[in-house]
């Protein structure tokens, strides 16, 4: 089986938990220009994940860095956990908790009640922990000096958002969603319809279009699926 990654390679990788979606892209140009002796070589992502988040990433090679913004307008589905009762600065577990609410009043008519709030098209301001762009710098830049940015409100689409294995103040659930849209905000803004705070406590992308995560590699998968392909040892990719 050959690869041609200047002309252009679709590659299905499940990010790992901790690696920024950058890490991936870097550890994949690095080693796919070593093994395969390439001066150079595009590679990008078609949508981030936070450090925090596992799951499916869709990475383009070459010519196919141009397909990048189809793969981003696809809808994606994930599937994560939210604590209620607590509030971050960055709606996850990245940053120490800042506000504590009481949960134990909830009833299962009231996160209904609350989700249902959520269908549809709805307004949602990017998280400050984020990578939007304001003024040519990163939001995270801002908020992890504590300088205060307005990040504007923009309408995304929520076509399915079910709460399972409700076990408060945990909750699992699954969301089928339109680009652009922040888990971690959905979260938070659940949490404010409740009046109870809720914070984003795992996350992974199960699906991007028709690309299901169980038809990905893993980093490692996909390293060592490389080197049987050209024979190389792992010396040399070290």
């Amino acid at each position: 089986m050959g690869f041609d990654f200047l002309s252009g390679e679709v590659l299905l990788i499940d990010k790992p938990y901790g690696w920024t979606s950058f890490d991936v892209v870097n550890f994949l140009r690095s080693f796919i220009r070593k093994i395969y002796d390439l001066k150079k070589l595009k590679v990008g992502h078609a949508g981030t994940l936070d450090p925090l988040a596992t799951g499916l990433l869709i990475i383009c090679t070459g010519k196919m860095t141009k397909e990048i913004d189809k793969y981003q307008g696809m809808d994606k589905t994930y599937i994560g956990s939210m604590e209620l009762g607590i509030t971050t600065p960055s709606f996850d577990k990245e940053t120490e908790p800042d506000r504590y609410y009481d949960y134990k009043h909830l009833t299962v008519e009231d996160l209904e009640k609350a989700r249902q709030q959520f269908l549809g098209e709805i307004e949602q301001r990017p998280p400050a922990y984020s990578a939007v762009k304001i003024e040519g710098k990163r939001a995270f830049d801002y908020a992890r000096k504590n300088e205060d940015v307005k990040i504007k409100t923009r309408k995304v689409t929520i076509h399915d958002f079910q709460l399972m294995n409700i076990r408060l103040p945990y909750i699992d659930f699954m969301v089928r969603c339109s680009k652009g849209t922040y888990i971690r905000s959905l979260v938070d803004d659940f949490g404010k319809a409740l009046q109870s705070g809720a914070c984003l406590t795992g996350l992974r992308r199960t699906q991007i279009g028709e690309y299901n995560v169980s038809e990905a590699f893993t980093i490692d998968q996909y390293r060592e699926f490389i080197l049987s392909q050209t024979g190389h040892s792992d010396s040399h990719s070290s």
